[in-house]
């Protein structure tokens, strides 16, 4: 009983150490950074530009690119992201016969969609001041969720891949998933849904959460099984 309840205090604080405590410094920054935007220079430069660009996605809407950009709108949405993560993670884990890529690649989706929750319910930004194509929720408009999950799951699921192949330009194939995550950023912003800031925090966002669990989940040299935790226990 008393090893058990060992192994369980070495795992909390590895994941204590390692994820929870670069994961709450992340919602503060993210905060800290919409407060920044929202409160103290919202009338400054380059912010007091965003609602021209909004304008200008409005202005030049067309029936071809509001069906483009519906179907990038639905890419990042909640649905279609636990989709997907489900489904990939579930390959990754048959094909590779390893648990850490999937559990990354979910925990990467699961840890930016924290963030983003928690850091709308304490940043109120209205969404840009154009007629919006798709229906949103009651939520701050920073950060883009629809971003922030589609980077997570595609930026993530690249840096998986390319941990997979040798050869530069199978990498360089591997990346091309990035596309996604920029086509859902560009959808978004056409549609009316959030501010160029939005998006770009989003992306923030996920890139730290993909580079906090790389390092705690990816990384070899992090022992997470029960012999090595016992060991340095």
């Amino acid at each position: 009983m008393g090893s058990g309840t060992a192994m369980f205090a070495a795992y909390a604080l590895q994941t204590l150490k390692r994820i929870i405590v670069p994961l709450a410094v992340l919602l503060l920054a993210m905060i800290g950074l919409g407060l920044l935007i929202t409160k103290v220079l919202e009338h400054d430069w380059p912010f007091t530009v965003e609602d021209g660009i909004n304008r200008g996605f409005a202005a030049h809407r067309t029936d071809p690119a509001n069906v483009i950009t519906l179907i990038g709108s639905f890419v990042g949405s909640t649905p279609c992201i636990i989709a997907v993560t489900a489904i990939v993670a579930f390959i990754l884990l048959k094909t590779l016969h390893s648990w850490r890529e999937p559990l990354f690649l979910c925990a990467a989706v699961s840890a930016q969609a924290l963030v983003f929750l928690f850091t709308t319910l304490a940043i109120d930004r209205q969404r840009p001041a154009v007629h919006h194509l798709d229906n949103s929720p009651p939520t701050s408009s920073f950060p883009s969720g629809h971003t922030s999950a589609a980077t997570a799951l595609y930026c993530g699921l690249a840096l998986v891949l390319a941990m997979q192949v040798r050869r530069t330009w199978a990498k360089v194939l591997c990346w091309l998933l990035v596309v996604f995550p920029l086509y859902v950023a560009v959808s978004r912003l056409y549609r009316g849904m959030h501010h160029p800031s939005d998006v770009t925090a989003s992306f923030v966002n996920a890139a730290v959460c993909i580079t906090i669990m790389a390092f705690a989940i990816l990384n070899p040299h992090v022992a997470w099984r029960r012999s090595s935790i016992a060991a340095k226990s």
